[in-house]
């Protein structure tokens, strides 16, 4: 199968220029000028040709708890977000991806249903460490560990024992691990979280506990020599010690995610359960932080951290917020989401790509995701940025997000994997850590 799409905007690594970008059997074989290829797909003038985005932050949920999302669902939203690789959590499906049989499992229960490619996290759990290396081996591209309790029972965390030595494991092979960062004790110090206050909520986990716990990573990073990776920043106050670990040398990054750079907690109605996640959404000046520290690089990507459940978890019928499940729905809407925020700053679409293709491709290891250039993946979609729209029915198994109603620019009209047509049918395939499909 051959393909040539041609835009008069087209953003490339080196930056954005009009041109064709030719792919043959999904792999993108040249880039040319705009009128080498008269007979190409070519977008209209509204539209700008970027990269497929990669999320490498998506909790599918199945097996085990389909009910919350699924791989039809998910990949769909994916597709419909302009997202054409998603890595998928090793947490809240049953089993929790920490074994390899377990990875099998997981692996089964996708095959055949997904929209856009999967790659897959494994975990990093108490009495694993002999799975690590096997784990590795057959091709996931990392492991997530908590360093608090998951919220789930068949994924425990890790104490300061069982954090070293899962870190000195994986440096003998060079594995990545990337690491819920929030203190236990910090938040059992603090006052318990009741009722339909988000202010109460707020005070139940406080921005010492990212802090402290970032600290311990880091120490526990540097006396091991491994890789790790803080996902979901809430907190600001945390920055400095990333910042000065990463200037000694520090192999460790981090992310944020696209609630944490729209929302405020000022902001956050008592009650609206759809805004819970862990860690919470801070004051504006957090968030207002987040921006400046992608802008400066001291963040490095931004994912979506898709995390829903059930209507039922969410307690929308009492507004709950110490009973509601953590997590915010957002795969569909993270593209438009940011670039609303990203265009509100004077910040180009050329940094949203790199934030949200480029740098998320890097840190799961998959070299062929993540850019418009020869030998990469044929992952491409059209996208409006100037053309608004309101947040209504989305392609997620469950409606409920705080994103609901809101107004953003930014419209995905196409998308393409691997040079075809995607549309929500299931043409994806599933990845090894490299990029090598299964």
């Amino acid at each position: 199968m051959s393909l040539v799409v041609r835009a008069r905007r087209v953003l490339l690594p080196e930056g954005e220029r009009a041109a064709a970008v030719h792919s043959e059997d999904g792999r993108i074989t040249a880039v040319t000028a705009f009128d080498d290829a008269p007979a190409a797909v070519t977008l209209a003038d509204d539209e700008v040709l970027l990269p497929g985005l990669v999320d490498s932050h998506v909790h599918v949920n199945e097996p085990g708890r389909t009910e919350w999302e699924g791989f039809a669902s998910a990949t769909r939203a994916a597709v419909a977000g302009g997202v054409t690789t998603i890595v998928d959590m090793p947490l809240n499906s049953i089993p929790a991806t920490t074994t390899l049989d377990a990875l099998h499992v997981k692996r089964a229960a996708a095959k055949g249903q997904v929209s856009v490619d999967v790659a897959f996290w494994g975990g990093a759990v108490p009495g694993n460490v002999d799975q690590l290396r096997p784990l590795h081996e057959a091709g996931v591209v990392g492991f997530k560990c908590f360093l608090l309790d998951s919220g789930v029972p068949e994924f425990p965390p890790l104490d300061d024992e069982g954090l070293r030595a899962a870190l000195a494991e994986l440096a003998a092979f060079d594995g990545l691990l990337i690491a819920h960062a929030e203190d236990a004790d910090v938040i059992a110090a603090a006052p318990a979280p009741r009722g339909p206050s988000y202010a109460g909520f707020l005070a139940s986990r406080p921005g010492a506990a990212e802090e402290s716990a970032i600290g311990r990573l880091v120490a526990a990073v540097a006396d091991t020599g491994a890789r790790a990776h803080v996902v979901h920043l809430a907190d600001a106050d945390a920055l400095p010690v990333l910042r000065r670990a990463r200037a000694q040398g520090v192999r460790i990054t981090v992310e944020t995610c696209p609630h944490y750079l729209t929302f405020a907690a000022e902001d956050v109605p008592d009650g609206a359960t759809a805004f819970k996640c862990c860690p919470p959404i801070r004051e504006v000046w957090h968030r207002e932080a987040l921006w400046a520290a992608l802008a400066d690089g001291d963040v490095d990507l931004v994912v979506s951290d898709h995390s829903p459940c059930t209507p039922e978890l969410k307690r929308l019928d009492d507004g709950d917020f110490g009973a509601a499940w953590g997590g915010i729905a957002s795969l569909q809407v993270a593209l438009p989401v940011v670039w609303t925020g990203a265009r509100a700053r004077g910040i180009g679409l050329d940094r949203v790509v790199r934030w949200m293709a480029e740098a998320p491709a890097r840190l799961a290891g998959l070299p062929t995701k993540g850019a418009i250039a020869v030998g990469r993946d044929a992952d491409l979609v059209a996208f409006a940025p100037e053309d608004r729209w309101t947040v209504g029915e989305l392609q997620h198994r469950h409606p409920v997000t705080p994103y609901a109603h809101r107004e953003l620019h930014g419209v995905v009209r196409r998308t393409w994997l691997r040079g075809r047509p995607a549309d929500g049918t299931p043409i994806g395939r599933l990845l090894r850590r490299g990029g090598m499909p299964e």
